[in-house]
């Protein structure tokens, strides 16, 4: 199993960043997906997720109408474009394939980082 993120980096207030997640070595349809961060010093947070298929979405309240999650299950890839950045968007960002409590799969992580 692997999943790998690319499009972290850094960026000023009020920009944007889209990440990207490659995953392969499961049946990828059959998954939700989710966005973890986790910033210094503050507990892991579930930022966005969606079902499979996608047909439904979730967002926690600091993102709502900022970010948007999406999903090519075609492409095994889970995306997350993020406008209007904030300094307290400042994370390092998961990639997460969610079965269950048992069964789920981590990314390495990318750094957001949101400074001027």
């Amino acid at each position: 199993v692997q999943l790998v993120e690319s499009g972290g980096g850094l960026v000023q207030p009020g920009g944007s960043l889209r990440l990207s997640c490659a995953a392969s070595g499961f049946t990828f349809s059959r998954y939700n997906m989710r966005w973890y961060r986790q910033a210094p010093r503050k507990e892991r947070e579930l930022v966005a997720g969606i079902t499979g298929a996608g047909e439904a979405t979730y967002y926690v309240d600091s993102v709502k109408g900022r970010f948007t999650i999406s999903r090519d299950d075609a492409k095994n890839t889970v995306s997350l474009q993020m406008n209007s950045l904030k300094p307290e968007d400042t994370a390092v960002y998961y990639c997460v394939a969610w079965r269950s409590p048992i069964t789920h799969y981590w990314g390495q992580g990318a750094q957001v980082t949101v400074s001027s």
